[in-house]
């Protein structure tokens, strides 16, 4: 009972360094404009041992990833923990997910502009998201795979595979979008991801073009 107890505190112990680092990391960053000069230098002003970051982080990138990672995993705990989560269409599943995931950012808006300013244009995948990019397509595949199975989006030939690129994009668009919009309560983002994912999945639905395909093969079948 002893060494579990002691395990519990250590673990504890363990995350409650790690959040001090992210927290000061964060703080840092957002007063200076830019990552501290050095590790040594960032964990002796907290006055600690440079040896504790390298026990978590192997780089400031690597800590900047993480948070990343968090805001994706953190998002959909949230919507998981949500009973009627299951219930929704693979629609409206996307949609919980911005308006979940644009909630949890509104805490850290500094830092994600922060992060965003340090992305080159025209890059699609910056490396600082690389961690929340795997969470995202993750969360992505689950939901067009569902959506298949249930009709709501139509397989096609190749077109399909790229479904997923298609919607990272919209995220980047949607990132960059909240970031410029100066509505109370960010009501234009709201309007944004409506509109953004509405269409996405009138394009990847069955459309005009999908029944004049079906009528064609009609055609062919009973000439």
């Amino acid at each position: 009972m002893a060494t579990k107890t002691a395990s519990k505190k250590t673990t504890a112990k363990t995350t409650d360094i790690k959040e001090t680092i992210i927290r000061n990391y964060r703080e840092k960053v957002l007063l200076n404009g830019h990552p501290p000069a050095s590790v040594f230098q960032f964990m002796h002003e907290m006055k600690k041992d440079e040896g504790l970051f390298y026990d978590h982080f192997a780089s400031f990138e690597a800590l900047e990833k993480h948070i990343w990672k968090n805001y994706a995993q953190e998002t959909t705990e949230v919507l998981q923990k949500d009973k009627s989560f299951t219930t929704y269409s693979t629609r409206e599943k996307m949609l919980a997910f911005y308006f979940t995931l644009f909630e949890r950012l509104k805490n850290d808006r500094s830092f994600v502009r922060y992060s965003f300013n340090q992305i080159r244009q025209p890059d699609v995948k910056p490396s600082v998201l690389q961690k929340f990019r795997e969470e995202f397509i993750d969360f992505v595949s689950n939901v067009l795979n569902e959506g298949r199975e249930n009709e709501e989006i139509v397989d096609r030939p190749v077109i399909s595979d790229r479904y997923q690129d298609g919607i990272w994009l919209q995220m980047m668009f949607l990132l960059r979008f909240w970031l410029k919009d100066d509505s109370a309560g960010f009501t234009n983002t709201d309007a944004a991801v409506e509109k953004s994912v509405n269409l996405s999945f009138e394009l990847m639905g069955r459309g005009p073009l999908d029944q004049m395909i079906d009528f064609a093969k009609f055609l062919y079948h009973n000439r």
